[in-house]
């Protein structure tokens, strides 16, 4: 690998685990209904595992309800039983038109509960974005062993790897102290 390869493919790494954070912590709940709490939820359509939003309008009239309005209405039992079963802590209700989602009000004890899981998210993010380092960090060993590259591109190298670790672990702390902003204010 040669000097620009390393450090993008190091970059790439780091910031797709970034995105892996965001995506894994947009499902914590702030009392705030969210469409993203039905990511990842699918029901059996004709035999094919669809997305409910491939089947339905999804709408937010308040801001702690969902409303899932299902394009035929056959799917309402399906889709209420997918939601159902991701257990995602809100229970479906369904009047055979639409299926109502009240998000319920958060307490304080369980504000910290979620504030605590997103640091814990951030500290695993930030955990691979650094062994991503150490990998780009080997590779740089292994190209000046190889001769490669020079002595001098190593230290460069290395100082540039550092400052796009410090770049994305910079990002994961911005994201999880608005993610915990958000749970906090009531």
């Amino acid at each position: 690998m040669n000097y620009e390869e390393i450090k993008s493919t190091a970059d790439k790494e780091m910031k797709e685990a970034v995105g892996s954070f965001e995506n894994r912590i947009a499902n914590i709940k702030a009392g705030r209904a969210s469409e993203s709490v039905l990511d990842g939820i699918k029901f059996n359509y004709f035999g094919t595992d669809t997305p409910i939003n491939q089947a339905a309008t999804i709408s937010i009239p308040e801001a702690r309800l969902l409303v899932i309005k299902p394009w035929d209405k056959n799917n309402i039992g399906p889709i209420e039983k997918a939601i159902t079963k991701a257990d995602i802590g809100i229970n479906p209700q369904n009047d055979g038109e639409v299926i109502r989602l009240p998000f319920p009000v958060l307490t304080e004890e369980r504000r910290k509960e979620y504030t605590k899981e997103v640091n814990k998210y951030a500290e695993d993010a930030k955990v691979s974005i650094r062994n991503k380092r150490r990998d780009a960090m080997d590779e740089v060993k292994k190209a000046e062993k190889n001769d490669e590259i020079t002595e001098d591109d190593r230290f460069s190298l290395e100082d540039e790897l550092q400052n796009i670790t410090d770049k994305y672990v910079k990002e994961i702390e911005d994201v999880a102290d608005k993610k915990n902003q958000e749970l906090l204010s009531v």
